[in-house]
Order: C-alpha cells, then structure tokens, then sequence
C-alpha cells in the first residue's frame, strides 16, 4: 500500500513539471536544459521530440535535424525515441573559459511544413580543476645575515573552476624558519609573502625545501603545490673540518708505490672561495716524509716509498686543509698508518754447540748439536717449525720457543754410514709457505768395534818337502772394517808346540804384510802335517783380533830309497837258501822285504830278478809286487847246484831309486833238505803271519769304532738339527785338495764335508786315497799271486796325518780299507 502511494506521488509530480515546461516553452519559444560537465556519453538530456510536440513518427520523414554551431556532435538525437543525449566530453572551461554562464545554443529544423526550434542546454561547473602554480619550483637565495621579520613576496596559484570551486586557501609546510603570509577578501592587495621569523646558519642549514600548498573551495576540496627551494647564502665565518679527528689505515707492507692510502676530505660549511679547501702535510713519524705523498687539491695520500713491516709498524701522519677565505680558516686531522706483515721473510736458522765428530758408541738421546730458528714476519708468519730429513738416526726434539736440539735416535755404525749430511728445514706459518733449509755435517767417529776379519776360517797349503829355508809358503790377509789405528793390522803366530819343538821353529809371519815363512826345510817323513793359527789383531785400544787356521801339508819328494829288511850292510841282503831239486814249479822259496820312508808313488815298490851272469835261464822267479821268490818249473839235474839270485828293489818316484839283495840258493837232494826255512825266511814268513793276523784285528776293530762313531754323529746330528737351524747345524763345506803324485791321485773329497756337532771343534774332513791301475806288464802269475795273497801283501801306502777323529778310506787293488788316525 505504501509502495502504490508512493507510486503515485512520483507520477503527480512528473505530470507537473510536464506542464511547467510546457507553459515556459509556450512562453518563452525555445526548450532549456542543463546538463553538469565532463557527463558520460550516452548520459541522458531531454526528450526533445516530445518536448517540441513532434510524433516520433515524423521524426525521419520531415528530416528532423540538430545543428550548433561550433560546437560539433556534442550533443545527438536518438530518432527513434526524440531523446538528446550527450553524444562526447564537454569541457565547460574549454567551451566557456572563466564566463560565469556556459551554455550551448542548438537548432532544430523539420520540413514538410518549415519549422525551426531553439534549444539551449546550458553545461554547469564541476569542481574538476585543481589550484595550479606557474611553476613547479621556485628557488629563493637569503643571505644567512638577514634579519628576521624579513619578507619574501611569492606568486600565487590560479584555478580554472568558478565560484567557490575557484576560492583558494594557502598553507606552508612545517619548519622552523619561515611563516606564510596570505591574501585575504578584507585586504586583496596584500601578496602572498614568506616571513622570516629565526635567523638562518647556512652551516647548519644551507637549503630549506618548503612546500606551498593551494586548496579550492570545491567539493571534495582539490589542491595544487609549489615546491619552494631556499638556498642560504654564505658568508667565511666557519673552518674547515675533516670527517675525523683521526684516521686508522691498515696497509700491507711491500704494497706498489702511488698506491692510495687515504683520500682525506675536509669540508667547510662556508661556499664559495669561503669553502675551497686546500692541504698541507705536516709531519709524518717517525722518519717517513719521504714515505708518503698528499694531493693539495683532493686530499688523496699515496705511497712513496717501500714500507717494511720489519723497520717500522706504525706511521704517524699529521695533515691541514685551509680555505680560501679572507682571513684564512683551517683544521687540522691525524692519519694513523698501520703496517700489516706480510710473509716476506724466510725463516733463518742458526746451529751452534756441534759436537762433532760423534762416536758410533754413542748413546742414544744424546745431544749433537743446538738449533734457532728465528723469522722477522709476525703472528702466524713468523710462527717457524723444523724438520729434519727423514730416514736418518737423528731427530729435532723443541726445548724452548723457536730453539731445537738436535738429539741421536739410535745407534750408529761407521761401518754403514761414516758420515751424515742433514738437512734442517724451517717453515713458517705464512700462505704462502716460506722455508729454509741449513744442511749439518755430522761425521761418525770411529771406535776399535770390529776385530779383523779372515777371509776364511780356515787354509789350506801344499808345500813340497826339502824347500829352501825362509822360503814364502803363504800369505794371509785380514781386514778391518774399522778406519786408521784401529784398522791397523798386525799379524802373529799363535804359539805351540809341535812336538818336542816350538813352532816358531817351523814357521813365522811378517807382521805387516802376514807373510808366512818357512824357517827351515820341512820332511815330509818327520812331518806330514803342520796345523797352526796366525793371530791377526788391530791397533785399538783395547785391540780386538781374530785367528785363522792353516794346515800346512807337507808334499812327499822321492828322495828315500827303499830298505831291505833285516838291515842291509853295505847296502846289499846275502841270504843263503836250501832248496830240495824235488820241489814243483810255483813253490815259494823266500821272500824278500823291503820299505820305503816315503809316500804314495814313491813308497810303491816292485821287485824284479836280475838275468844271471852267462845268459843261463834261472829256474826262478820274483812276485812284481810282493818280493816272494818261487820256482818257474821242476827241478832237475842240470840245474847248478848254487843258485846266485840278484833281486833289485826299486821305487817308482822320480827320479826312481832302488837297492839290491843277493838270494844265494842251494839245490840239495830232497833227504838233505832242511825241514824249516833258513832263520831269514822263517822269520820273514813269520813277521807275515804277524802282519796279516794284526791287520785283520785291525780292520774288525776300526770298524766296529767307526760305525759307533758314524751312529752316535748321526744321532747327534739329528738332535741339533730338530731343534732348528743354527750356526752349529751341519752343512755341505768345500772340498778340499789333498795330495797329488804321479803314481796315484789324491783328489777332491767328494763327499759331504759334514761338521760334527762337538763344540768349538772345527769341522772334520772325509779323505779319499784311490791306487792306480796295475801297469800292464804284469804277467797272469804275479796276478794270480797277488789274488791268493790278498790284503796280506805287504804294500806300504804312506797316509798324510789328518786332524783328530778324521776319517781316512784307502782303496787297495779293489779291496777297501777304513782306518782312523
């Protein structure tokens, strides 16, 4: 109900104004519309056909037009509905400018009949313009000496607008120096003016940026601003002042000449000639004016020189700046120049105290020498640790800041190393690493440690019987791995008796050159073997020494002839024999016995039956090797009755010696025949029996004493040995060279030269004798002989004396003999 009411209020005073227009335009004979600027196009005006009393209908057949002049399309007619609306911007001060009234003057024509309309649409103001200045800036110049209460007239702002829309207000922004004087409706003459009320110090404020505000009376309110710059005029009343009283630099010492230390600046609060600063360099501690160099013009300090942290770690510099005002004004500033180390300085190193040469019996820990290091950089630059070359007896042990001792770590052996060259190396703690190497020459002394040392332990010499007195056997040499006196060898024989005789009497030894001498000839009969020891000591105190073993084997000369046994007088054997005629061919008749005082070949006899006097076969014959006399056939008649046998006995040494015996043999009949053998032959085949019966004891027992021996070395052998390998345990030695002769050989023992496990005992040496083949001549008989004989053949075979418990194998025409001396 309400909404119907109100409803119907709206469209009575709607029909109203209808008809109040309509009496106006019957009136007046024009239509009249107001519209407010800057509307939107399409913004609705009137409905002008309507208002005109024109049907929509005729709109277009009677060319309905509008038309203004000057004014273009701002404002359009809608044909189909008669309505005007605004067709673009209207602009009232574009179109009107400051005029009070602004409106636009339109004509409507139709045809069909003629009619013209006049309508005027006046455009009403908007508050759309805000106050403008002539200038965005304005800059005022006020010499600090004015006086407050001073004014400074300023140019107002305009606005575009009308009415209130045009009414202008002003304000100054906040400060302390100026106020704001403004026109006002009572006085209009009066300007717009700035009013100093504090006097100005361009020192402390050269330039005020005030802002001037213009407000409208519009609504909403728009503004307009005039930045206003102030710009205090000077006058010479202040000095010139540096941003510090003093300035701290840090520099790196060596740093390139021309380089910027410092750029100093001064200002002075004046202007002008009042401002214009110059500088001076006053003094610069201790001792570097030539150090340093000042720009009088920019202030700027530079090197000069080359600073060296190590001369001088700090620099004092005092610097002025002056104006150029009248009178002159200055200040003064202090620059403090730090030098920062830089590692430019190796470290140094300094040994002192060498104890040199260093004995090789030198304890260890022991000092050799004292060390300092020193390094003229600072903090971590100068901070030095030492080194020493690695693999050396020796180490560097830090007693105290920057001081070393340079200690023995172990021992020391001339013999290895006689001399060390150290070298020391000192680094610093800089990046980069700066270092210095020293080198210490320490020399290792001798001490008498070393006795001198054979070659070998022991030798072995073959010397020929009957040499010349003082003849040179033998040359033994030792060395000493010590230097000088304690190098220094001598030689002598170690004393003994050699049977009944001191061996000095043999031999002797040159003390220097350990030439060994025969004192006089040597018999191989007398002595087969001379074992000795050549004491080599040095000249240290306390000297040490050591000894070598000589076994001096006297060679055998053929220089004995062989011995008929009994004892030959006038050097011949007469034996006289009986022999039955009935005795067969092969019985053995005598024997005849001989020997030799020498060895080997030349102890080897053969005997041989001398053809008798006249040709006349013998019916007898001798054994080649065994001396026996035997028939060659059956007795018989013709044969004399006195048989004269002349045996020769002979040796085969060179040159070869013999001697002769005289068989004189009787043939009696077989009753006359004695029924024992004559005293010689009877004691001849006696003494045989003998010998055989003592040789085979002899052979049973050295047996039977050698396989015991043989079992308890091998069990003694194999005790040691179980226990692991040691200096003792038995091992293959070198063969030795024993005799040689023209007859048969003494060669190399082939054999494992065995060491038997018996304390400090040398070793003992196996010793192998071979005989020589049987010469060709011998005829069947004497080899049958030989078979049936057997060992019981008395051949002599002269043995070379061998240590004790050494082994010595003969073989004997096939037949093998083990014999211990």
């Amino acid at each position: 109900m309400l909404g119907f009411q109100r409803r119907s209020l709206g469209t009575l005073r709607l029909l109203i104004s209808l008809l109040l227009l309509a009496a106006w335009e019957a009136g007046s004979g024009q239509l009249h519309y107001s519209i407010p600027e800057e509307a939107k196009h399409g913004t609705f005006v009137g409905r002008i056909a309507q208002d005109l009393g024109l049907e929509l209908e005729e709109l277009v057949p009677r060319l309905f037009r509008v038309e203004s002049k000057g004014r273009g399309d701002l404002l359009e007619v809608n044909l189909q509905n008669g309505i005007l609306f605004v067709n673009s911007r209207i602009d009232r001060e574009e179109l009107c400018g400051r005029s009070a009234e602004c409106s636009i003057h339109l004509e409507v024509i139709v045809d069909r009949p003629l009619q013209v309309f006049h309508v005027e649409v006046e455009v009403k103001d908007i508050n759309d313009n805000p106050p403008t200045f002539s200038l965005r800036e304005q800059s005022l110049l006020i010499s600090e000496s004015k006086q407050p209460d001073s004014r400074f007239p300023l140019e107002g702002a305009s606005d575009a607008d009308i009415g209130e829309n045009a009414l202008l207000t002003y304000r100054l922004s906040q400060n302390e120096y100026f106020t704001l004087e403004s026109p006002t409706n009572s006085k209009p003459t009066k300007r717009l003016s700035l009013i100093l009320k504090k006097s100005l110090d361009r020192e402390k404020t050269r330039k005020l940026n005030l802002l001037l505000t213009a407000t409208d009376g519009g609504k909403p309110e728009l503004t307009g601003t005039l930045q206003l710059l102030v710009s205090i005029l000077d006058v010479n009343d202040n000095d010139p002042e540096f941003d510090q009283l003093e300035y701290k630099v840090r520099m790196m010492e060596n740093i390139a000449k021309e380089t910027l230390v410092i750029k100093l600046n001064a200002t002075d609060r004046d202007e002008g000639v009042n401002g214009e600063v110059t500088y001076f360099l006053m003094s610069i501690k201790p001792n570097g004016k030539l150090l340093f160099t000042l720009d009088e013009n920019n202030g700027e300090v530079r090197v000069n020189g080359t600073l060296d942290y190590e001369e001088n770690k700090f620099y004092e510099i005092e610097v002025q700046a002056t104006d150029k005002g009248n009178p002159q004004m200055a200040g003064h500033c202090t620059v403090w120049v730090e030098i920062v180390d830089t590692n430019d300085n190796a470290p140094e190193i300094t040994v002192t105290s060498l104890s040199l040469p260093v004995r090789e019996d030198t304890r260890p820990t022991t000092v050799i020498a004292l060390i300092s290091v020193s390094d003229g950089d600072s903090g971590v630059n100068g901070q030095v640790t030492c080194s020493l070359t690695p693999d050396v007896p020796f180490k560097i042990v830090s007693t105290f800041k920057n001081y070393y001792s340079l200690v023995l770590d172990s021992d020391l052996d001339r013999e290895k190393v006689s001399a060390y060259n150290l070298v020391v190396t000192a680094r610093d703690g800089g990046s980069p690493s700066l270092w210095t190497t020293a080198i210490v020459s320490v020399e290792v002394a001798d001490v008498n440690d070393n006795a001198p040392a054979f070659p070998q332990s022991e030798y072995t010499i073959f010397v020929k019987e009957n040499n010349l007195p003082g003849s040179h056997i033998f040359t033994v040499s030792a060395r000493d791995a010590d230097t000088q006196e304690n190098a220094l060898v001598s030689y002598s024989l170690v004393e003994r008796r050699v049977g009944e005789r001191a061996l000095s009497s043999y031999v002797s030894v040159h003390a220097e050159s350990g030439k060994v001498y025969a004192l006089q000839p040597l018999d191989h009969e007398e002595l087969e073997l001379l074992q000795f020891q050549v004491s080599a000591r040095d000249a240290g105190v306390p000297p040490l020494g050591s000894n070598v073993t000589l076994q001096v084997f006297v060679l055998d000369e053929n220089d004995n002839t062989p011995a008929l046994l009994p004892t030959p007088v006038g050097g011949t054997v007469n034996v006289n024999e009986l022999v039955s005629r009935s005795v067969g061919a092969g019985h053995v008749v005598g024997k005849v016995r001989a020997v030799d005082a020498d060895s080997g070949y030349n102890a080897w006899l053969s005997y041989e039956l001398l053809p008798a006097a006249g040709g006349a076969r013998s019916p007898f014959r001798v054994g080649l090797y065994t001396g026996e006399i035997s028939t060659t056939r059956a007795l018989d008649e013709t044969d004399a009755p006195r048989q004269r046998l002349l045996v020769l006995v002979k040796d085969h040494g060179e040159p070869v010696l013999m001697a002769t015996a005289t068989v004189l043999v009787s043939l009696v009949e077989s009753g006359q025949a004695p029924k024992a053998a004559s005293p010689m032959f009877a004691s001849s085949a006696g003494q045989a029996e003998s010998l055989v019966d003592v040789n085979v004891y002899l052979i049973i027992a050295i047996c039977a004493v050698s396989s015991l021996l043989v079992l308890t070395l091998l069990l003694y052998t194999a005790l040691r040995c179980s226990a692991g390998p040691t200096e003792s345990a038995c091992g293959p030695g070198k063969p030795t060279l024993v005799c040689s002769s023209a007859v048969g050989s003494w060669s190399y023992s082939k054999q494992r030269r065995q060491r038997v496990c018996s304390g400090e005992d040398p070793p003992k040496t196996d010793l192998m004798a071979f005989s020589p083949s049987l010469p060709p001549g011998l005829d069947r008989e004497d080899e049958k002989g030989r078979q049936e004989a057997g060992s019981n053949n008395p051949i002599h075979v002269s043995f070379l004396k061998i240590p004790p418990i050494q082994n010595v194998y003969v073989t004997l025409f096939g037949t093998f003999v083990h014999r211990n001396f």
